[in-house]
């Protein structure tokens, strides 16, 4: 049977200045699977996630989505796409002046023609969704970390996307919440059937929800695999990378000797 590779990205490259941040980079992003972009700060993967969503050109490469070519000259495909493209921000970018439930409906009157009621009544249905209760009229100053996570992913949703990229999506929460959010993302991936990439550099993402992981440094892919690979690799720069915090080494250590 043939099942159509959501995201595929063609030796694709990217400079400033003469200086190549994205390196030759090929790689297939999976339907129904978190795919994470992982490595150091500077390593790319911010210019990597903003060359997929077409707000940066690529020099040269191809980005392909189901298959066809991510083209910026073609303007009604480009708009098409858009509109089947979920985002959640680092710091989740939520609109100050508006309550939660007008955040989340502000997709919905870009994007759709629904009526009022029936943008309140599809926010609402993504609200329970993301287990958020009784925020609907609280403005984002007024909820925590966590809360605003679940209102950006609530949002990013809301238009039934079939991609949704995520970007450091725990970035700032303590460890337990960063777990939640992580599972929370992965939930909706394989529920919806969304192909997903995030940005990350936390380890815990990676080990809790890698189902696919692109490593890059210095604007290369030098691995991919699994969260189960990435623990057995012999790759120096992994390792490296990997046990970089005292946690992992013990777990590296105490796997070693049973």
């Amino acid at each position: 049977t043939f099942i159509s590779l959501m995201i595929t990205v063609n030796k694709i490259s990217k400079s400033f200045d003469d200086v190549k941040i994205i390196n030759d980079v090929s790689a297939v992003f999976d339907k129904g699977k978190t795919n994470l972009i992982i490595g150091q700060s500077g390593s790319g993967k911010t210019v990597l996630m903003k060359c997929l969503l077409g707000l940066l050109d690529i020099d040269n490469g191809e980005i392909l989505y189901d298959g066809k070519k991510f083209d910026k000259d073609n303007i009604s495909t480009i708009s098409n796409l858009r509109k089947k493209i979920g985002m959640v921000f680092q710091g989740s970018a939520l609109f100050d002046s508006m309550n939660v439930l007008d955040n989340i409906i502000f997709p919905l009157r870009m994007f759709s023609d629904k009526t009022d009621s029936e943008m309140i009544s599809r926010a609402k249905e993504v609200i329970n969704r993301v287990d958020l209760k009784d925020v609907d009229s609280k403005f984002p100053s007024e909820i925590s970390g966590g809360m605003k996570k679940r209102v950006a992913i609530a949002r990013a949703i809301v238009l039934n996307p079939k991609y949704l990229f995520c970007d450091e999506p725990n970035s700032g929460l303590d460890p337990k919440t960063a777990i939640i959010i992580d599972k929370l993302i992965q939930e909706i991936t394989v529920e919806y059937d969304i192909t997903t990439v995030i940005n990350t550099h936390d380890m815990n993402s990676v080990m809790e929800i890698g189902d696919k992981i692109i490593f890059l440094v210095g604007g290369k892919k030098i691995w991919e695999g699994s969260k189960h690979e990435i623990l057995n690799t012999d790759d120096k720069m992994i390792n490296d990378f990997v046990y970089s915090s005292e946690l992992f080494k013990k777990v590296k250590l105490t796997q070693q000797k049973s």
